[in-house]
């Protein structure tokens, strides 16, 4: 193996990190592992685990534990058991992750979805994953009635009449079975949670539902052992993030992506807090304002953002009223941050090292990321990697895959990546023809992510493979060009797409968003990009709009601007 790029002569690219084992008894749960680490030390018992950012409610790390007992032995009381499919249907709160550890502790299945997508996707996802209870709070319910053919037990949060709920059938739709107000939940008795479930690490915890932005939506299977092998490798990793935390300061994590998102779940709700971290939850995003008053208030340590916040961070002036010292780290994932982006990022909070990784939903979030390899390596060495998604994580293997031949390529060559590792899914549910396009025989996931890894084993992602522009025959990659138009001093945020063209095929078009007080002309812009691109990947018209259509995590949703005729500024 090239003890550089981690790249071997069987084509297969390893971890250049410090090594680290995964758990290998058959029987073992993501919860034990939780309360394995900090949180569940008696020492961290009266630390905070989880706090409200808005009224400051907390959750220690020992009460979190009875909590988690507490809920699971309510559940069990309410008829879940092994193999049951719970629906949690809610924003960021301190109970999520509570509620995560106590449906896989009694070898339940926990599916989530975000709380914006209409009745028609909340009940197709019920029905394919098999959900039969639903959690969720009193301003969705109207969401989740009628989702499947019977009716379902019901389990409240927040302050509500369940009797108000109960006889609501408006509309012919079938009313729930029963409906449990959560606080009976939390005051069960905590010893009768079930004590005997067999749970292997091959048992399903989660079906987490893809973005569904280069496709159809699929329940991605993911069992205990993916999320075992996350927080392990998290763990291990930690110990490498610099600026290191002084000693007396606590690590504050913000908990503001998605709980119901691999992201927000696997890394921030399950990983980072069986480290003993305190993450304070935001319930919804109110603003930029409203994050950085939380910031300041709790002393936040570390920030894990999408792209679209760092964005408004970016914006001019938005940082300036508050004290940011606290921040030590910014960790962004989900979607790729450009070079240019980060480093202002970074201009803007000057104490925070920028860390980026690559992830997907089918991997449990982990891939690879910009957290130093080693203790030797300072600062200063990683933002000579800015635009990089980093090394590979500990226990992945990747390779480069030629698309075209299928053969696996050495450094600085554009191919598919595909990983492989303990934390990769199982596969897709009730989609056989879709996993097996996905996972090969020897456990190779195929991302659909066009990238090259440098010669010193750092990710580089192109772009998607289904999102390439043809023109002419050539390739022209998206998300390079919206590189170039985010560097323009005037542009704080593009998407590019193809357009149907009788000659070409297709040809590039731009739509951007003007940074504020800011404006630009289609030539400036057109000319901008030519100066730096071949011929072939020249934009072709360009867009001004309010905002670029993005997911909660990110992506830019293209389907939606290709479905709008492009017009000149």
């Amino acid at each position: 193996m090239d003890l550089r790029s981690g790249y071997g002569s069987d084509g297969i690219y390893r971890c250049l990190r410090p090594p680290v084992q995964m758990l290998e008894e058959e029987e073992m749960d993501l919860v034990t592992v939780f309360f394995s680490g900090n949180a569940g030390n008696p020492s961290f018992a009266n630390v905070a685990a989880l706090v409200d950012a808005e009224t400051g409610q907390k959750i220690t790390f020992g009460e979190l534990r009875v909590l988690v007992r507490s809920i699971a032995a309510g559940l069990a009381e309410l008829g879940v058991r092994k193999g049951s499919v719970v629906l949690v249907l809610m924003g960021n709160s301190i109970y999520f992750p509570a509620l995560f550890m106590a449906i896989t502790s009694i070898g339940a299945i926990i599916t989530t979805m975000n709380p914006v997508n209409t009745r028609h996707e909340i009940a197709k996802q019920m029905q394919d994953s098999g959900a039969r209870f639903v959690i969720t709070v009193p301003e969705l319910v109207h969401k989740v009635e009628g989702g499947v053919e019977e009716s379902l037990p019901l389990v409240l949060l927040g302050n509500n009449n369940p009797l108000s709920v109960k006889n609501n059938n408006n509309n012919n739709r079938r009313s729930f079975l029963s409906v449990t107000p959560f606080s009976k939940l939390l005051t069960t008795d905590p010893d009768k949670a079930p004590r005997r479930v067999r749970i292997r690490q091959t048992d399903t915890a989660a079906l987490l539902y893809s973005s569904g932005t280069t496709g159809a939506s699929k329940g991605v299977i993911i069992p205990h052992r993916s999320f075992i092998a996350a927080q392990i490798i998290v763990g291990h990793m930690s110990q490498f993030r610099i600026p290191r935390v002084p000693p007396g300061i606590s690590e504050v994590f913000l908990g503001l992506v998605p709980f119901f998102h691999v992201f927000g779940l696997g890394l921030v709700a399950c990983a980072e807090l069986r480290r003993g971290v305190t993450v304070v939850v935001m319930s919804k995003f109110g603003g930029v304002a409203d994050l950085l008053e939380t910031v300041q208030k709790y002393k936040v340590t570390y920030l894990p953002v999408v792209p679209p916040i760092v964005m408004a961070l970016c914006s001019p002036g938005v940082t300036d009223p508050y004290d940011l010292s606290s921040v030590l780290c910014i960790g962004c994932g989900a979607a790729p941050l450009s070079k240019e982006l980060t480093e202002r990022c970074n201009q803007k909070i000057p104490n925070a090292t920028v860390d980026q990784g690559y992830g997907l939903t089918e991997s449990t979030s982990m891939g690879t990321s910009t957290v130093r390899l080693s203790h030797d390596m300072k600062q200063q060495d990683l933002k000579a990697h800015y635009g990089s998604a980093g090394w590979l994580m500990n226990m992945i293997e990747a390779r480069v895959v030629d698309v075209q031949t299928g053969r696996s390529l050495p450094p600085n060559q554009i191919g598919e990546l595909w990983m492989r590792g303990p934390s990769i899914m199982q596969g897709y549910l009730n989609n056989v023809e879709a996993t097996a396009a996905t996972l090969d025989k020897d456990g190779w996931l195929r991302t659909g992510d066009l990238v090259y890894i440098d010669d010193i084993g750092c990710l580089f992602v192109v772009d998607r493979i289904k999102e390439l522009i043809k023109y002419k025959g050539f390739q022209v990659a998206p998300a390079e060009l919206e590189g170039i138009l985010t560097s323009h001093p005037s542009i704080h945020d593009a998407a590019v797409v193809p357009l149907a063209d009788k000659e070409a095929g297709q040809v590039p078009v731009a739509y951007i968003v003007c940074k504020p007080h800011q404006s630009v002309t289609e030539k400036e812009v057109l000319d901008f990009v030519a100066e730096q691109v071949a011929p072939y990947k020249k934009l072709r018209r360009v867009t001004i709009i309010d905002a670029i259509p993005r997911s909660s995590s990110g992506k830019i949703l293209r389907r939606e601007l290709t479905q709008q005729p492009p017009s000149k500024l």
